[in-house]
């Protein structure tokens, strides 16, 4: 059940004219007053032809004509309006369970507290069978305003009780972190311009798209000019930047002028104190041999980026940070996808968006290696190969449970719900991704004896798992991809035992294909001289004060002083 507080109006004659109406498309039937407050008194419209729609509005408007009469400042405000609205699959309720449910309403959101003979005046109109409309006019009897402040979440609460107690769909609770619903205004106005979103959807789906692309508030802003978005900054007298407005082109208001929407407006997590926190925190010093040793492409930095995600969410502001940084991850990965993948992939990314946020304060500088993958397949300008595609959407199911599992563990029900759904998407597409990466190693099936062996090693490495491994279709493929590795100078037994590590089997559909692309990335490149690694690491000390890429062989000075090379003894 879902009850739709709108924001105040001004006429209250106006409203019952569309509550007794026909409606928009004649969906209005026998609209009538199924209960209202104590002192009503009034005969309803709706059943007494000599009742008018005037004089009830006058009735429901008293208190208010006697504050603005006593008192200079003129109240205009005073309409409160909440649809309330039944599940699509919800039994139809009888008018005495619907005037149960409008009074639980107003009093739960302040409008009627229980036993508060001085409350303001409401009725509840019901003009079809799922769904009523309350109208309150908020000046009490006694002249003061009531306390509306957070009716809402009250009015949600109520809505829970209520499902649980009739029956009905029961929906998840909410925590303020949801984006705003489209206004029916905003919808009927796509549909009249052919949009296929309303305009604060479009716009936050620019925005997010941008976000990858930049690496502070001012980069954005100009991106999101460049890309055609209105953008009206607020600066402070020093020039700073304290705030922003975004419009869609050909969004105009009546005098045709652009219609801006502030950050906050857009999305809850898109205000520029918190994009500032998300792209301009300080990154961590980057060690020149960590930068040497990073994998090739984008595609596998991200791969490995995400394992940063698997082990690091037991500090809630990491996790919040990883999860967020994750969503940047996706919309990039969906942007620079080959084109079949891109429907799917976009159809995650935005699903995910509401997954993004929560009341935890994200810690940012802990996930700037999962923010830096993002932005580095932003900027690439080359596609991936299939097996590295496979395995970075491969990684990104697996990420995308550990977000899930961690919202449920938190109790963030709609958040869960997001991953749980973007779950959906990015396994189909890491499946279409996988099915060249198995056709072309069921070209080259290793022999049987090579089978057999490999067997031995997955029951060593996984026995929990190995009888769904080694009876999954794609086991033979997955024996290929150990015989390539083992080629490599790589151990079957210590790769498996790696793979189950780092992305555990028990919710995996196809363990054979989550190892498969797993033990491809790991085993790309073949296993390292150990003697020649260990003898650069000994031979090799870097510091802050040094120039990246300087090495003992380049030091010319014999003599040890601080801040410089010290060569070690053998």
């Amino acid at each position: 059940m879902i009850a739709a507080i709108k924001p105040a109006g001004a006429n209250t004659r106006g409203l019952l004219a569309y509550l007794y109406g026909p409606g928009r498309h004649d969906e209005h039937l026998d609209p009538h007053i199924v209960t209202g407050f104590a002192m009503l008194g009034m005969p309803d419209p709706g059943r007494n032809p000599d009742a008018t729609l005037t004089q009830l509005a006058h009735h429901l408007d008293e208190p208010v004509h006697l504050r603005n009469s006593e008192f200079g400042k003129k109240i205009t405000d005073h309409v409160w309006h909440c649809p309330v609205r039944a599940a699509p699959e919800d039994r139809d309720l009888s008018d005495a369970e619907w005037a149960d449910i409008a009074q639980r309403i107003v009093e739960a959101a302040g409008i009627a507290p229980p036993g508060d003979d001085l409350a303001c005046r409401w009725i509840a109109v019901r003009h079809a069978d799922d769904h009523i409309h309350i109208l309150a006019t908020t000046v009490r009897e006694d002249g003061r305003r009531p306390k509306l402040h957070g009716s809402g979440i009250r009015v949600g609460d109520a809505c829970r009780e209520i499902e649980t107690d009739y029956g009905l769909r029961q929906l998840k609770k909410g925590d303020r972190t949801a984006g705003k619903r489209p206004t029916q205004a905003e919808m009927h106005k796509a549909e009249r311009l052919g949009w296929e979103q309303t305009n604060r959807d479009w716009l936050q789906e620019r925005i997010r798209a941008a976000i990858p692309h930049v690496s502070d508030t001012e980069e954005l802003l100009a991106y999101l000019e460049a890309d055609g978005i209105a953008i009206k900054p607020r600066r402070g007298p020093s020039g700073d930047l304290l705030g922003y407005a975004a419009g869609r082109p050909d969004d105009l208001n009546k005098d045709g002028e652009q219609i801006f929407h502030p950050g906050g407006k857009i999305a809850p997590d898109l205000t520029l104190p918190k994009l500032k926190a998300r792209l301009e925190t300080t990154a961590p010093e980057e060690h020149p041999t960590a930068r040497r040793d990073r994998p090739a492409t984008p595609w596998h930095r991200a791969t490995d980026a995400i394992d940063t995600l698997n082990s690091d969410m037991t500090d809630d502001s990491h996790a919040q940070a990883h999860i967020t940084a994750l969503g940047e991850l996706i919309e990039a990965t969906a942007q620079k996808a080959p084109d079949q993948f891109r429907a799917e992939l976009r159809a995650a990314a935005s699903t995910f968006a509401r997954a993004q946020r929560s009341q935890i304060r994200a810690e940012n500088r802990a996930s700037h290696t999962l923010r830096r993958a993002a932005r580095d397949i932003a900027h690439t300008a080359t596609g991936p190969d299939g097996s590295a595609f496979a395995a970075l959407l491969a990684a990104l199911v697996w990420a995308t449970i550990v977000a899930a599992r961690w919202h449920e563990a938190k109790n963030h029900a709609h958040q869960a719900e997001a991953a749980r759904q973007t779950l959906h998407h990015l396994r189909i597409a890491t499946d279409h991704a996988l099915v060249p990466v198995l056709d072309s190693l069921a070209t080259r099936r290793s022999s049987d004896q090579a089978r057999h062996t490999l067997a031995h090693d997955v029951r060593a490495a996984v026995p929990d798992h190995a009888d769904r491994v080694l009876t999954d279709p794609a086991w033979p493929a997955l024996a290929t991809v150990l015989a390539d590795a083992e080629a490599g100078g790589h151990k079957p037994h210590q790769l498996l035992k790696e793979a189950a590590a780092q992305r555990e089997l028990a919710s995996a559909r196809q363990p054979a294909r989550v190892l498969i692309t797993r033990i491809q990335h790991t085993s790309r490149n073949p296993v390292p001289n150990r003697r020649a690694e260990a003898a650069r690491r000994k031979t090799t000390i870097w510091t802050p004060d040094m120039g990246p890429g300087t090495s003992i062989a380049q030091s010319t000075n014999p003599v040890t002083e601080p801040g410089q090379h010290r060569r070690l003894g053998r």
